[in-house]
């Protein structure tokens, strides 16, 4: 099984720029994300994240993002695709970041997800 991450932003500049920090700690993890509207303004594109989840090299995608309407069309898209997809209600910065570094490491899904528990918005 191979682990790749997801994540969907309202702002295309902001998973640019997480992204960009993760691959300073997880050069080879697939990382693919869907941020804005098709016309690259505030919102989430269904769309969008289906090609994020398509374009991206793991089997399992680990799928964060940053405000409720982006979790409903992630939650569509999780339809669509053949892929695992497990999302998370995380903070969307700590956690995309702890599971790409730990990705990096060869840690499992367990341990990543124990990672992730203490993040998980109540």
């Amino acid at each position: 099984m191979t682990l790749g991450i997801v994540m969907v932003s309202h702002v295309p500049e902001v998973v640019i720029g997480i992204e960009r920090l993760l691959r300073e700690v997880a050069k080879d993890v697939s990382i693919t994300t869907a941020g804005g509207t098709e016309e690259l303004e505030i919102g989430t594109s269904f769309e969008k994240i289906l090609e994020a989840f398509e374009t991206n090299e793991g089997d399992h995608i680990l799928a964060f993002y940053d405000l409720g309407s982006a979790k409903m069309n992630l939650e569509l898209a999780m339809e669509m695709t053949d892929k695992q997809v497990t999302l998370y209600d995380t903070a969307l910065l700590e956690s995309s970041y702890t599971a790409a570094a730990l990705i990096q490491a060869g840690a499992t899904i367990e341990a990543i997800e124990d990672q992730l528990a203490p993040l998980v918005v109540k």
